[in-house]
């Protein structure tokens, strides 16, 4: 699945309760897995969603003295001047796009996929709805930020997603992606999809993890972009004449 030739584990899945009529993809931070995503999930599941939390591969990261560990791509620093990635940001893209294309042939169209992801994952989520040509339901993006920013609004030129419902949410006492990195990043996807689609939630005392009242507003906010499909067809007027309701 993953086109840096490092191989990957299967990714965590959380099956729908019932008949999948959408999907999430949710991308871990550096240094974690899918599998306590997948654990999150649960605890929050709609039964006719399907959760998938892939694993990054592992990867020598540069700003953990070359060590391997789970990583979307490398990171060179911090700060916001740090040189990024350019080439390994748009090659994990085009994998996570290669997840949703598998998706759709399993018969869930790309406009009930949500994408998202944490600090690291949650960056690629943004990057990737951004440049893609499949349109998404929108993006859940956790303690992250936009990377490669200054080749925006160039590199969503052809986004079929201008559109896209994104909620963005951070800790106001993050240590490690700071909180103006999140109100910043805000701001910029306001210049990039339409500005009322974006809603920035802070939570105070919050450091660079999740808490349940976050996960709480992740739900709804899945529950509306992906509300239940009835199975059911609608009486019509013409049935319930036939069932003398009429």
């Amino acid at each position: 699945m993953c086109g840096n030739n490092m191989s990957a584990p299967l990714p965590a899945i959380v099956p729908a309760a019932r008949k999948a009529t959408a999907a999430v993809i949710f991308l871990h931070g550096l240094g974690d897995t899918g599998h306590g995503w997948a654990e999150a999930f649960e605890g929050i599941r709609i039964p006719h969603v399907k959760y998938i939390c892939p694993h990054a591969p592992a990867m020598p990261v540069s700003l953990n003295m070359r060590m391997s560990m789970p990583a979307w791509f490398d990171i060179y620093g911090l700060s916001p001047e740090a040189i990024e990635d350019e080439t390994g940001i748009k090659r994990a893209s085009e994998n996570v796009k290669a997840m949703i294309d598998q998706e759709v042939k399993n018969g869930i169209p790309s406009h009930r996929i949500l994408l998202g992801g944490f600090s690291q994952g949650g960056a690629l989520s943004l990057y990737t709805a951004l440049t893609s040509q499949q349109k998404l339901a929108g993006v859940v993006a956790l303690s992250c930020w936009l990377p490669l920013r200054k080749s925006f609004p160039e590199a969503a030129a052809n986004s079929a997603n201008k559109d896209m419902h994104v909620l963005q949410c951070h800790g106001d006492s993050d240590p490690l992606v700071p909180f103006m990195f999140g109100t910043q990043t805000a701001e910029k996807m306001k210049s990039l999809i339409n500005p009322a689609n974006v809603t920035f939630k802070s939570y105070r005392g919050l450091p660079h993890s999740a808490c349940p009242e976050e996960m709480i507003d992740v739900k709804r906010f899945i529950e509306k972009q992906l509300p239940a499909i009835s199975d059911q067809p609608r009486e019509t007027p013409g049935f319930l004449l036939a069932c003398g309701k009429a």
